[in-house]
């Protein structure tokens, strides 16, 4: 991992941590310490399974539709690509780092970029839509508590829905008239190129030439033959977040709180929308406070610090520890590629 990398994971834990310590600050009173005493282990474990699980079902949609554009990607390599990206989400603002990586991970199975980055568009693609008939759903069934929310989070969600809308609304656009996204995309990179006249920026532009229709190929794809990939992908991202909300449920109950699964569920979704936009390096801070001002409608204010710990301690600092493991398992397979790469070169120097 590079110095720069490092700092900022070092920023996002740090900025973290002091919100963390003023939340528990401000709800810690007498009856914190009876909560505590009471705290039963043993849901704390369940909620580290389902967080797990919750990965296992991210790389297998990876996997899956991978798998229905004609690519065999390993399990055990899609959940290490899951996990490395995680780390570079916890450190990049709206966690917007993951992608990268994801992509790069992609092409070094063998992936085409194009079709790389088809699959990872398609997953926030698949999260959106996923996200939204969530949020439609809690708002049918929950419609009484959103006047208990403050102006500024309804104003967050409604800047991340239209985000994720307008996207959704672009690979519409693209996949119904791939010769102009074409033509649109390339019309940006060279204008990007005429305002800074980079050798590196030029090559990416006739690179990208080639991986945009790659990429539209892939798009098209996905919904044409690949439809079972598409599918398949929507059902392991149900999964995937139903996995990661619950665990939010299990941590209740295991500060002896009922599980209030309708609203977590709602207040999770609330989280996820907000924490898109990008702010601060893997929404440090914000997932915090977002957390700390929902969860006091529905529980006690004594435990609402130790909740959010917990918390963001399976949400966030597990992505970084995961992340960290993947992320060397990463650098150490491309040191010995890189050491096979000067052996090959050099024996075949040897034989001319």
């Amino acid at each position: 991992m590079e110095r720069s990398q490092i700092k900022w994971v070092w920023i996002s834990i740090a900025f973290s941590l002091l919100v963390l310590v003023g939340v528990m600050i401000t709800t810690y009173d007498k009856n914190t310490l009876n909560y505590l005493l009471h705290f039963n282990p043993y849901y704390l474990l369940l909620a580290i399974g389902l967080r797990t699980s919750s990965l296992v079902f991210w790389a297998l949609r990876i996997q899956k539709m991978a798998k229905s554009l004609g690519y065999k990607i390993p399990f055990f390599y899609s959940l290490n690509l899951v996990m490395a990206n995680l780390l570079a989400g916890a450190i990049t603002p709206g966690q917007a780092g993951g992608e990268p990586v994801r992509v790069h991970e992609l092409y070094r199975a063998d992936v085409k970029v194009g079709d790389a980055t088809a699959i990872v568009i398609m997953e926030r693609v698949l999260d959106g839509v996923v996200l939204t008939l969530m949020g439609i759903i809690a708002m049918l069934t929950l419609g009484g508590i959103w006047q208990s929310l403050s102006i500024e989070v309804i104003i967050a969600m409604m800047v991340a829905w239209t985000f994720m809308i307008g996207i959704v609304i672009l690979l519409i656009f693209a996949a119904r008239k791939p010769e102009r996204a074409k033509k649109l995309i390339l019309r940006v990179l060279s204008w990007a190129e005429r305002k800074t006249p980079v050798e590196r920026l030029k090559k990416s532009i006739v690179f990208a030439n080639q991986e945009i229709d790659n990429f539209f190929a892939a798009l098209n794809f996905f919904t044409s033959r690949g439809r079972r990939g598409l599918f398949e992908g929507t059902v392991f991202t149900i999964l995937f977040w139903s996995s990661e909300f619950f665990v939010a449920s299990l941590l209740l109950v295991a500060l002896g709180q009922h599980p209030f699964i309708a609203e977590s569920f709602l207040f999770q979704l609330i989280i996820a929308v907000v924490m898109m936009v990008p702010l601060t390096p893997g929404s440090s801070g914000i997932a915090e406070l977002s957390a700390t001002s929902l969860y006091v409608l529905i529980i006690p204010s004594s435990i609402v610090g130790v909740f959010v710990l917990l918390w963001r301690a399976l949400l966030y600092y597990f992505n970084i520890i995961v992340g960290l493991v993947a992320s060397l398992i990463i650098v150490r397979r491309e040191m010995k590629r890189t050491g096979s790469d000067k052996s090959m070169t050099s024996i075949e120097e040897q034989t001319k």
